[in-house]
């Protein structure tokens, strides 16, 4: 008897992130359990924030011509309110949704881009290089040295100190070019 594929995908735990006194945005975790062979990890956990789900919206769009409608991200809302608990749902749920259809497709799975993306800390410019063969490593080694090995399915237990230690993989260490916003975007 063979296991049904499967993989789920929540968008959770969204976090207002300051980069200065005036400047701030909100990230969202990022969270894949499957048993699926196109995952090289069969859980995991990221940080994005909403601009790198718009950067993976073209990339998606290339695979999907015309062979699958995706779904439309939520909208950018220029007045968003990081404080406003609905405002926030509604781009989760938008966003979970949008990627619940497309690691449902095999086409998309196909994609590294999308794997860096959803198993990575990597930021959008070193998801790009690693793609392209810029960096000293590949794209599974990238999935396999990001993130915390412990995941916190099913709980709320706080983990944030173990995430503060994995936020930037030891991939990007060794890029003393790294700036310090570029790492705030990872």
């Amino acid at each position: 008897m063979s296991l049904q594929e499967f993989t789920s995908v929540w968008v959770r735990d969204p976090r207002i992130q300051r980069e200065d006194f005036w400047h701030a945005y909100m990230d969202y975790e990022v969270c894949i359990h499957s048993n699926s062979l196109a995952f090289t990890k069969k859980t995991s956990c990221v940080r994005r924030r909403y601009s790198e789900f718009v950067w993976l919206l073209p990339i998606s769009a290339i695979f999907m011509v015309s062979i699958v409608r995706l779904p439309d991200l939520p909208p950018k809302n220029p007045f968003f309110n990081m404080n406003s608990a609905q405002q926030i749902d509604e781009r989760m749920k938008g966003l979970q949704q949008f990627l619940g259809i497309i690691v449902q497709n095999p086409l998309l799975l196909s994609d590294s881009c999308l794997h860096l993306f959803l198993q990575s800390q990597l930021s959008v410019s070193r998801i790009e290089a690693c793609v392209a063969g810029r960096t000293h490593y590949t794209v599974a080694q990238a999935i396999q040295s990001s993130g915390p090995t412990v995941m916190r399915f099913g709980s709320e237990e706080n983990m944030e100190g173990e995430e503060e230690e994995n936020h930037c993989g030891p991939l990007e260490e060794h890029h003393s070019h790294v700036t310090l916003s570029e790492r705030a975007l990872v």
